[in-house]
């Protein structure tokens, strides 16, 4: 299942939009969920920033193997930006400075063996 939504930074409210009414930025990425888990919360927000805000989701989770289009709106200003998911277990994964300019895809991974969530980015 592919589902598009819009990624609002802490001024802007949350929605859900199809693709046709998608605003192209920068910072427009795919997230694929690849964990063997489902994974209820997504988080984007400025790496300068020490607040998560609302969960991009929504009521919607992200079933493994399914993607989700996390998309701003136009105009957004800034590259480096956090993520953390948070799976059905309340487990959560966080990464970093993650420069959302530069790629257009996220393929999360988990590791049973070192119990680790991996970001594969292109």
């Amino acid at each position: 299942m592919r589902r598009s939504l819009l990624l609002a930074t802490a001024a802007l409210a949350v929605g859900v939009f199809s693709g046709a009414a998608r605003a192209d930025s920068d910072q427009d990425f795919t997230l694929v969920n690849r964990t063997g888990y489902q994974i209820d919360e997504v988080y984007v927000s400025p790496s300068s920033s020490n607040r998560w805000g609302r969960d991009v989701m929504g009521r919607d989770v992200l079933e493994d193997g399914d993607t989700v289009d996390i998309t701003f709106p136009s105009g957004t200003r800034g590259c480096n930006w956090d993520l953390k998911v948070v799976y059905s277990d309340h487990e959560t994964a966080t990464w970093s400075n993650v420069n959302l300019c530069s790629i257009s895809r996220v393929t999360l991974r988990y590791n049973r063996r070192a119990g680790t969530t991996s970001a594969i980015t292109e």
